[in-house]
This record gives structure tokens, C-alpha cells and sequence, in this order.
């Protein structure tokens, strides 16, 4: 037997128990949560850890910069435990709705927002799906969650308290209650890895507005969170979007589920009427994708 969104069939189904599983795919039984984090550097521990106390913000981050120049022989990309999260965007697929949104508001501290991430997990205990999010979100959260002591109880869970956790849980690395797209798709050969604007451009989506993870940094010093926040929330629906290709790709959604899922993002991104989700659909719409509705 293998389950398919807590429905238990014969691991050879026939056609009708087939169209069954897919009507399932595309009705009550989806619990997707498809993530993004946005960070910056943790300027706090530079000047604890580098003695830079009387420095500001921006040269504490600079001297940071050219210690991991210094350390790496040519990258400046910090430690994940140096990370300071300033945005985290879902993209939620839940019973017959789709949203994407950013979590906490523009204000919000990094506590709220990571706090506002685990307890929807502790509610919807939804499979999630990032793009590298085993290699960098992940990661970085549990550091960030360690440091403000946030309790995340269901996401930790590996099996003690809950039986089905032991065999299909959040933190293997082969499980399916995460999916890291970029871990799977690249067979869990970092050589093989690709990058989520290039891959999600060659399956007809947007990819990247404008916008970089490079530029982070630069545009939270200019008081850009807002920006931050909708370039988090792009990258998240370039994400999503790719899993529901994924989906279609190993079986477990028909081509009428595929394009009727993509017309129900559509379909938001309309009603949602927000500059950066509109012309997230235009781009989109002026792909020639047939698979997709386009």
C-alpha cells in the first residue's frame, strides 16, 4: 500500500482509483506550504564575536564581508549562523485555497515572523517546499529560532511523540514532509545543483523581478523591507510553481489537475491586485506554456 494525501491504495491503482487520487490531489486533501527567507547580516554577533562595538551597522557588515573574503579566498557570503531573517514569504496551498503572503508585517521583528512560521506548522503540519531550503532556510531558522528559544514542537518532531514522523518527517534529508526542489531535482548532487531563476525561466515562469538575494543587504539599509518582502513572495511562487510541475512529472497529478491548479494561482494573482503579483502574471501569461493553460 502506499498513501497519497492520507488516502491508502494499491501501489498499482487502476484507472478509476487513479482519477480518484487526482480529484484528491486537487481537492480537500493538498496541504502545501512552499517557502522563502530573506536575510541579511546579523550585524549583532559581528560586533560580538569581531569586537566591533562602536561601529555602525553597515561597517560592522562590511568587516564581516572581508573576514569571510578573508576566510574563503573569494566569496563574501556569511556563515549561515551569522544570518539575520527580515522576511519570510508562503506561498499556501490548503483544502480549496491558494494564497501567497509574507509573514508578520513590514515592522515585524525577526522573532514574530519565525514564531508566525513554526506555529503554522504546529497548525496546518503542512509538507513544505522550498528551493534549497535543506542547504540554506532551514538551516538558517533553526539557528534563529535557537537564539530567541522559539518552541516548534511538531516541526522538530522525528517520531517520539508521534509514530507516522519516524518514517516521513521535516528534517530528513529523503523524506517528502520537506521537499527541497533544488536537493531532489539535482538527484542530492550538489554539482548538479541549478539555480531557481534559470530553472523556473526554462519551465516558462517568471523568475526574478528586478531583484537579487545580492541586493538584499544594499536595499534594507535604503529602508527597501517592502521590496524585500514582494521579492520574497516572487521567489516563492516560482517555487510553488515548479512543484506543481514536479508533481505532474512523477505521476501524482494528471495534465487537467496540472492546469486547472496553475489557473486557481492565476486566478489569485488577479484578485490579489498587488503591483508585484500583477506583473508576476503578465510575465507569466506571456509564455507559451499549453501545459500549463497559457
Amino acid at each position: 500500500m502506499v498513501r497519497f494525501f492520507g488516502t491508502a491504495v494499491k501501489a498499482k491503482p487502476d484507472r478509476a482509483a487513479f482519477a480518484t487520487l487526482a480529484a484528491d490531489f486537487a481537492g480537500v486533501h493538498m496541504n502545501i506550504l512552499a517557502f522563502d527567507i530573506e536575510t541579511i547580516p546579523d550585524v549583532a554577533a559581528g560586533r560580538q564575536l569581531y569586537g566591533l562595538e562602536s561601529q555602525s551597522d553597515e561597517d560592522v557588515a562590511r568587516a564581516m564581508f572581508q573576514q569571510r573574503r578573508q576566510e574563503t579566498g573569494a566569496s563574501e557570503f556569511l556563515p549561515l549562523h551569522l544570518h539575520r531573517v527580515v522576511a519570510i514569504s508562503v506561498a499556501q496551498r490548503y483544502a480549496d485555497d491558494f494564497r501567497v503572503w509574507s509573514l508578520g508585517t513590514p515592522q515585524s521583528g525577526e522573532a514574530e515572523i519565525i514564531t508566525r512560521f513554526y506555529e503554522g506548522i504546529e497548525k496546518f503540519t503542512p509538507d513544505l517546499v522550498s528551493w534549497n531550503g535543506g542547504g540554506f532556510d532551514l538551516p538558517v531558522l533553526h539557528y534563529r529560532a535557537l537564539h530567541h528559544a522559539i518552541a516548534a514542537p511538531r516541526y522538530w518532531e522525528i517520531g517520539d511523540g508521534e509514530s507516522g514522523f519516524r518514517y516521513n518527517n521535516y528534517l530528513s534529508r529523503f523524506h517528502w514532509r520537506h521537499t527541497d526542489l533544488m536537493d531532489v531535482l539535482a538527484g542530492f548532487q550538489m554539482r548538479a545543483a541549478a539555480p531557481l531563476h534559470e530553472v523556473a525561466q526554462l519551465c516558462g515562469l517568471p523568475g526574478k523581478l528586478g531583484m537579487h538575494g545580492s541586493r538584499v543587504w544594499d536595499t534594507y539599509l535604503a529602508g527597501g523591507i517592502d521590496s524585500i518582502r514582494d521579492y520574497c513572495e516572487t521567489d516563492t511562487l516560482n517555487t510553488y510553481l515548479i512543484y506543481l510541475r514536479f508533481e505532474r512529472m512523477r505521476g501524482r497529478m494528471e495534465a487537467a489537475g496540472y492546469r486547472s491548479e496553475c489557473g486557481r494561482v492565476r486566478e489569485y494573482l488577479e484578485r490579489a491586485n498587488k503591483p508585484h503579483l500583477t506583473e508576476f502574471l503578465k510575465v507569466w501569461q506571456a509564455q507559451a506554456d499549453p501545459a500549463a493553460g497559457n
